[in-house]
């Protein structure tokens, strides 16, 4: 059973206030960790450094309180959002001084991630990349078979055309990427078409495979989870959506039945 102080901070943690407020600071930090990059006067850079530390007692402070609302420990870490969210807080604990500043400052730009936590739509996107992530492995896999396959034929055709591109199946590899991103592909086509006239088959095969079937292959396996996370999503808000209605339609309900009830007892 909740406790006064949990159900305040239940209350709390679930209004849109906080959570606006939250969000708030959150881009407060970010704005904070860029403002760092650039050359600043002294009395600002010590603002800052104060603007610092109260970010990071806000965010612990909040972090507290969304625990004690929870109140059961395996609940609360259950949730790799949770999780996520107190690692960033503790990093952020880490002095800015000493041989640990280069840590803490990076651990304190990965405080900008906590946006994504802090918003359901972005976790249902990030949810979704990560579950379509080992399908899309199985993709790339293929795509390296592919590439292997491709850079071992270039760098025997045409190593003697051009040693820096095709020098060996690791360089070859890397401007077959190159290629796959269409990063001036046609100069090193034309290059080797100089030597060998038919070599424009092995580009337009290899662009055809990697850049049109491949590359809309990963797409479709991200559609395909994204289409399903967002139908879950939206079907889980639609049910809160309609508690209200239905609490309703269960009141309506009873207060007929209350009437039929007064009109048998009046017969």
């Amino acid at each position: 059973m909740l406790t006064p102080l949990q159900l305040l901070f239940s209350r709390l943690d679930n209004s849109k206030l906080f959570q606006s407020l939250i969000i708030f600071v959150i881009v407060i930090s970010a704005l904070s960790v860029g403002a760092h990059t650039y050359e600043l006067p002294h009395w600002f850079e010590s603002t800052l450094a104060m603007l610092d530390t109260a970010i990071t007692v806000f965010f612990l402070v909040e972090i507290i309180i969304r625990y004690i609302s929870t109140n059961n420990f395996k609940r609360f870490f259950s949730q790799g959002w949770n999780i996520f969210d107190v690692i960033i807080v503790l990093g952020s604990l880490i002095p800015l001084a000493g041989s640990t500043i280069l840590i803490a400052r990076l651990l304190r730009v990965f405080r900008v991630l906590r946006l994504v936590s802090m918003i359901p739509e972005l976790r249902m996107l990030v949810n979704a990349l990560l579950k379509a992530i080992p399908r899309m492995g199985y993709i790339a896999l293929l795509m390296f078979v592919i590439f292997y396959i491709y850079a071992a034929v270039g760098s025997m055709l045409f190593t003697d055309i051009n040693e820096t591109l095709w020098r060996d199946v690791s360089i070859a590899m890397l401007t077959l990427f190159r290629i796959a991103t269409f990063e001036d592909w046609t100069d090193i086509m034309y290059e080797t078409m100089t030597v060998h006239p038919l070599s424009w088959i092995y580009y337009l095969s290899f662009i055809f495979l990697t850049a049109f079937i491949f590359l809309n292959m990963m797409v479709g396996v991200v559609l395909e989870v994204m289409t399903k996370e967002s139908a879950d999503f939206a079907l889980e808000h639609q049910d809160n959506d309609e508690l209200p209605a239905t609490v309703g339609q269960v009141n309506e309900l009873k207060q007929q039945i209350a009437e039929l009830t007064k009109l048998v007892s009046q017969k």
